[in-house]
């Protein structure tokens, strides 16, 4: 093939490439040149802007009623009372006369001591008492006899006198043997260590054959009551101050001033089946925490609470009928960690609302201020929507329109 003949071949397909270059670039020219025709802009400019579509969200609309306010405190479990049970007299323990960790009742003998030695005190007692009875009888005699003599002249004044005293002494050191004896008596009873509580007993810290001693420092066994068991718990002294204003105020409402009804949560997070009654809060703020201590009484009818329990109480303050309820996941916070939430108003726009949210109702924020009876809180989308957003709210539960 000759060279003219090869470029007569090869023009077609650079006429293709040139024409393919070129068409776009002149579609853009008059692209342009449309921009820059005054009659096209007029054009556009004159068409109407699409508003954007409105947002679907889901609201709730929050209702005024009574709420019953509680809290959740921390506390310990501790028993009604405490016996620590020691020796009154010492000698040899002979027995013990319980099985431990059962339940004892009031009076219930514990242990035995020696009572060998205590008894032959009370046998010596009342020999005394027996020869004492006989010396003043004696001596009454005397006195008598000596009565008549004297009214007769037949014996001195001073005789007479003198027997008289000698009864009076017997008299009265027949009184102190009788008090020997009764201490006698005594000290035997107290060789029978018995409980004086109703209780569970503890592990015992002596064995039969062990020395003991009158009021020794170490106690052969404790015996804890624990039905009822007391649950002592912790409340910061600003939220006790805070309720009181309330109950004060008339914001929160008390059937007694003094007794709260409470519920146990257990560690395991199960529910303790009986509730119980708040007694008393202490006087005095603990420095280091900045709390108050709260004592509550709870029935232990099958001892399931021991002493020395961690439980959380839920203690119910009392009735409130001023106070709003948003759920929680509709509560944002704002950089400065203010609570707030997004409401929609008569228009369909979402507007943002500062709230005052204090406490936690189970997945609820108790609010006091911040929204009305009627506002429409958006709960759902909040992804979504800012200030000023354009949104069709549905009710939540309800199907959408």
């Amino acid at each position: 093939m000759t060279p003219v003949t090869a470029r007569a071949a090869a023009s077609p397909s650079r006429l293709a490439m040139f024409w393919a270059a070129a068409l776009p670039a002149a579609g853009l020219a008059l692209l342009l040149a449309g921009c820059d025709d005054p009659k096209v802009g007029a054009a556009q400019a004159q068409a109407p802007a699409q508003p954007p579509a409105p947002v679907a969200v889901t609201v709730v609309t929050i209702e005024r009623r009574e709420i019953p306010v509680t809290s959740t405190l921390p506390g310990r479990t501790a028993p009604l009372r405490v016996a620590e049970i020691r020796p009154q007299v010492g000698g040899l323990l002979r027995e013990r006369l319980f099985t431990e960790g059962e339940s004892v009742a009031v009076g219930q003998p514990l242990f035995q001591i020696d009572p060998a030695p205590f008894e032959a005190a009370v046998r010596r007692a009342e020999a005394n008492i027996t020869r004492m009875e006989a010396a003043e009888r004696v001596a009454q005699s005397t006195v008598n006899r000596l009565r008549t003599l004297a009214r007769s002249q037949v014996v001195s004044e001073q005789n007479l006198e003198n027997a008289e005293t000698t009864l009076r002494q017997a008299q009265a050191d027949l009184v102190s043997l009788r008090a020997t004896l009764e201490t006698a008596r005594i000290d035997l009873n107290h060789t029978r260590v018995a409980s004086p509580i109703a209780g569970r007993t503890g592990r015992s810290t002596v064995t039969p054959g062990a020395l003991v001693t009158a009021n020794q420092p170490t106690a052969l066994v404790t015996v804890a009551q624990l039905d009822p068991i007391l649950v002592d718990l912790t409340q910061p002294a600003a939220a006790l101050l805070q309720q009181r204003r309330d109950v004060e105020s008339g914001a929160l409402r008390r059937p007694s001033a003094d007794r709260a009804t409470a519920r146990l949560i257990l560690e395991d997070g199960s529910e303790y089946p009986h509730p119980g009654e708040v007694q008393f809060a202490e006087v005095i703020v603990d420095q280091g925490t900045g709390s108050v201590t709260m004592r509550a009484v709870f029935p232990n009818p099958d001892q399931l609470l021991l002493p020395g329990m961690f439980v959380r109480a839920r203690v119910e303050e009392g009735v409130t009928d001023r106070a709003l309820l948003v759920p929680q996941r509709a509560v944002l916070r704002t950089p400065r960690g203010e609570p707030m939430a997004f409401v929609v108003n008569a228009e369909g726009v979402v507007e943002s609302r500062i709230l005052r949210a204090n406490r936690a109702l189970g997945n609820d924020w108790m609010v006091t201020a911040g929204l009305n009876p009627g506002d429409k809180v958006v709960v759902e989308g909040l992804q979504r929507i800012r200030p000023g957003t354009r949104v069709r709210a549905t009710e939540r539960g309800q199907a959408a329109s």
